[in-house]
C-alpha cells in the first residue's frame, strides 16, 4: 500500500482543530492500515517526524429517512502526534 492509499482525508472539527497547539493531527486512515504504516506514511507525505499514532475504530451509525432505514459505514481514525521541534503541517496552518 502506497502512502496515499493509508491517509484517506485529514478530519477537520473544532475538537480536531483544538489539538493543533499539542502538534496532534487527526487524519481518516484505511481499516487495514497500522500504527507503523499511518507512522510512515504521515512521514512520507509531509515530511515530518511523527511521535506517536493512536488510533480507533469508528463505528457506522443507524440512519433513516422516511421508512427507509441504513448504516453509515464504518472507519478508523489515527490521532498523529508529531515529534518536539518537528515542523507543523502546511495544509492544517491556516486553519488554526
Amino acid at each position: 500500500m502506497t502512502a496515499q492509499d493509508i491517509i484517506i482525508k485529514p478530519i477537520i472539527t473544532e475538537k480536531s482543530m483544538g489539538g493543533l497547539q499539542e502538534n496532534k493531527y487527526t487524519f481518516k486512515v484505511a481499516k487495514n492500515a497500522n500504527k507503523i504504516e499511518i507512522a510512515k506514511a504521515v512521514e512520507e507525505l509531509f515530511g515530518v517526524q511523527v511521535a506517536s499514532v493512536n488510533t480507533m475504530n469508528v463505528r457506522g451509525r443507524a440512519k433513516r429517512v422516511g421508512l427507509s432505514r441504513g448504516v453509515t459505514p464504518s472507519w478508523k481514525k489515527a490521532i498523529v502526534t508529531l515529534a518536539e521541534g518537528s515542523k507543523t503541517i502546511e495544509f492544517f496552518d491556516g486553519m488554526m
